[in-house]
């Protein structure tokens, strides 16, 4: 294989191919290991282009020598979709380099950006050209806008702008024969033929590297405002959701749901990023803080002013006081106290990361059917698994519920995962498609799911998605063993 790591080396530079030999290094350490340390591989080398045109040519030198290509961004996947496995025979193609903003055009309120730029830095260059790139997640400050299309994110804003699949409009892709597929328009009308930008949106590097986007900008709002509400039901959360719409309409864009158990966890890990939940906590006989049976996140924005919004978003929940569905309420007063009440909902996943493994569940149902799959998944797990934890949090308001499932105390979270984890997605899996649901409604498959899927979803399904599998990558070079049952 040294013929190859010469010749990438001629393309990308010596800097840039990191050799196991570079094992020591923390840049090529992390390459192989997954966010949440779970999956663990071993690449030939880490290859860093700086241009669609070197990601093209290290695509043809890697297929020209039968070596598949494992592409990273940010490397903050949580199903194992970016790491190469333990073989030592695979190219791990990262894109960090390639992360320049290319353009903003205000007028038609676009900006075209590398597949490496940090999610962090569109939103930054949206705003100081005064527009808004609304996609907004807790990893924002290491993942890259090119994983978040090829997972197609969701995040917490889902409720007002939608998914990743939806602020993108076009996109440059290097295809598994090293060509340039270049779809990067800017419009919102083409409707000339199959929708190739929306088949690699979602298609975890198995399809094509993506190596640009035009993305969906949106006018700045005048005004944001947040407020943290205790509900004793998620019946109450869902009819303050309800009322929410009515209410709020376009200005509500996020709602998002935390159970009382990952709010103790992340006031137990985390007290600085929690802070904001103890405006709803009241204390035990031993002085203890307690957390509502439900703490809802409302987020709303708006083209007036925080005085116009305030008064709209205190309206309803007044409305929601006085129809019983809400026990209390706390409105931010500044941008810091709104920063707080976020940082307390997207601290949850860190606080879990510290307390251990966990059957992880990322399922989406209609938002109606939400408490019907609550009521069920949680008479039936602890039947099963008597004593086993649930930390249930997530977005109410799309229908998408962050369920996961931890061992009972005194018993290892590594021997639980093991030896259960197969019987714990079953009885939630079976709930979630009862009820017309998903096995993933924004992390993706990689190889966490790729078998549940192969199971789930109906045999025409999985022949389509082979049968473009085929056709696009008849050699099985892109990402393989991932997403494809």
């Amino acid at each position: 294989m040294s013929a190859l790591l010469d010749a990438l080396r001629a393309v990308v530079g010596q800097a840039h191919v990191l050799v196991p030999r570079d094992a020591g290094d923390p840049e090529f350490s992390r390459h192989q290991t997954d966010w949440r340390g779970r999956y663990h591989g071993w690449a030939q080398a880490i290859v860093r282009p700086a241009s669609t045109d070197e990601v093209a040519q290290v695509v043809k030198l890697c297929a020209a020598h039968q070596a598949s290509i494992v592409p990273q961004g940010g490397h903050t996947g949580l199903v194992g979709g970016g790491v190469p496995d333990a073989s030592g025979q695979q190219i791990v193609l990262s894109l960090q380099r390639m992360k320049r903003v290319l353009s903003v055009d205000v007028a038609n309120l676009s900006m075209t950006v590398e597949a490496g730029c940090l999610l962090a830095d569109v939103q930054q260059a949206a705003d100081e050209a005064g527009l808004l790139f609304p996609l907004s997640l807790a990893s924002e400050g290491s993942c890259t806008i090119g994983g978040n299309l090829a997972t197609n994110a969701g995040g917490t804003h889902v409720l007002r702008y939608g998914t990743a699949r939806e602020l993108c409009l076009g996109l440059e892709a290097v295809t598994a024969q090293g060509e340039v597929w270049n779809g990067l328009k800017s419009l919102r009308k083409d409707n000339t033929g199959y929708d190739l930008r929306d088949l690699l949106i979602g298609s975890e590097g198995t399809l094509g590297i993506i190596t640009r986007a035009s993305l969906r900008l949106y006018p700045k709002p005048a005004s944001r405002l947040a407020a943290l509400v205790a509900c004793e039901t998620i019946d109450q959360a869902l009819a303050l959701l309800t009322l929410a719409r009515r209410t709020l309409d376009a200005s509500l864009c996020g709602f998002e749901a935390m159970q009382a158990y990952p709010l103790a966890l992340t006031l137990h890990h985390k007290p600085e990023q929690a802070k904001a939940a103890r405006a709803l906590m009241h204390t035990d006989v031993k002085g203890d803080p307690i957390a509502p049976a439900w703490t809802v996140l409302i987020d709303a924005s708006s083209p007036h002013s925080q005085a116009d919004l305030q008064a709209q978003l205190e309206d309803t929940l007044s409305r929601a006081l006085q129809e019983g569905l809400i026990q209390q309420a706390s409105v931010a007063q500044s941008e810091a106290q709104y920063r707080e009440m976020w940082a307390l909902r997207e601290t949850i996943p860190l606080a879990e990361k510290v307390e251990g493994l966990m059957v992880k569940h990322d399922i989406g149902v209609p938002t109606s059917c939400i408490p019907a799959f609550l009521a069920r998944a949680e008479q039936a797990l602890p039947q099963a698994f008597p004593g086993c934890r649930i930390v249930c949090f997530g977005h109410l308001g799309d229908g998408n519920l962050h369920f996961n499932v931890q061992s009972p105390a005194g018993i290892s979270d590594q021997s639980f995962l093991a030896q259960h984890e197969h019987a714990v997605n079953a009885i939630v899996y079976d709930i979630a498609m009862d009820l017309g649901g998903t096995i993933s409604a924004e992390h993706g498959i990689g190889q966490l799911k790729r078998d549940e899927l192969g199971v789930r979803q109906g045999p025409v399904s999985t022949s389509l998605m082979r049968a473009i599998k085929q056709a696009l990558d008849p050699q099985g070079l892109l990402n393989p063993g991932r997403l494809l049952p």
